[in-house]
């Protein structure tokens, strides 16, 4: 990490990392070929005055400022500098994993191929139990896609096919995953608008990275990336704009670690810390 770089927050051990500041701002500082793998959940500009189905009723879409769209020039313009900068931080034999629906990931594709990325799969995420279409003039929306990219044509990443085949039945897992919404374990702490269940971020984990690699996740949000990298053994960077949102992913970590120990913050050169009781 750049030495001019403070973390808002760091375990003791260092494993589990939190910047706060504008995810295009903090990338530039982070040096190259820092970071094994790359998941990321960035805006799909979704909060355009759409409307939704929560708790049986009918509410607006409006996740913040941050996922209304500014055009689609601009909107690709967005993902074109994002997408390089994490081309940048990714080692030669690193891989990204991007996620979006039908708003932004056609654009994201389309970046990743100007930038010279591999795409090597479009991971279908297929929801059983998606909300309503309450307009009735279209099929109801069930699904996400996940595509999977290594830095380069030439990278020799890693796919660990033989764990992902045992974790299938003994059967090449396809590019379908049907898995829940999170469950409601998962918000026990909070909860972010776009939140990912730990289940999916856990297989990419696994499918893509060794014990010990680093991983990035620009987009934070609740921290579901850390949680499953920790979990497995992973070290992990987190970065977002909102405090809410990284102080909701510090008591996730401390929930997974079962610590009870209470938060000290120091604002020094350590940014805020989790001191050892």
């Amino acid at each position: 990490m750049s030495p001019e770089i403070t973390y808002w927050f760091e375990s003791p051990d260092g494993r589990f990392r939190l910047l706060h500041g504008d995810s295009l701002e903090v990338l530039r500082r982070i040096p190259d070929h820092s970071a094994d793998m790359i998941f990321a959940d960035p805006p799909y500009f979704l909060s355009n005055g759409g409307v939704t189905c929560r708790g049986g009723q009918m509410v607006a879409v409006d996740k913040g400022a941050w996922d209304r769209s500014r055009g689609a020039d601009d909107d690709h313009w967005f993902h074109l500098r994002w997408l390089a900068e994490c081309q940048r931080i990714l080692t030669p034999d690193g891989t990204i994993w991007v996620s979006g629906t039908r708003h932004n990931i056609f654009s994201v594709g389309f970046a990743m191929q100007q930038l010279g990325y591999k795409l090597l799969n479009d991971v279908v995420w297929q929801k059983p139990n998606p909300p309503p279409n309450l307009c009735i003039r279209y099929f109801t929306h069930s699904t996400e896609v996940i595509l999977w990219a290594s830095r380069s044509p030439r990278s020799r990443y890693h796919f660990d096919y033989a764990l992902m085949k045992a974790a299938n039945g003994g059967k090449q897992m396809k590019n379908v995953w049907t898995l829940p919404a999170p469950p409601r374990g998962e918000g026990a702490e909070g909860r972010h608008p776009t939140q990912k269940p730990l289940a999916l971020l856990e297989r990419i984990v696994l499918s893509s990275t060794r014990e010990g690699d680093r991983i990035l996740d620009p987009f934070n949000g609740s921290g579901t990336t850390g949680i499953a990298a920790v979990r497995h053994g992973r070290r992990y960077l987190g970065v977002d704009l909102e405090e809410e949102y990284l102080a909701l992913s510090v008591r996730r970590f401390l929930a997974e670690e079962g610590r009870t120990a209470p938060l000290v913050a120091e604002r020094g050169a350590r940014g805020l810390a989790v001191l050892p009781a």
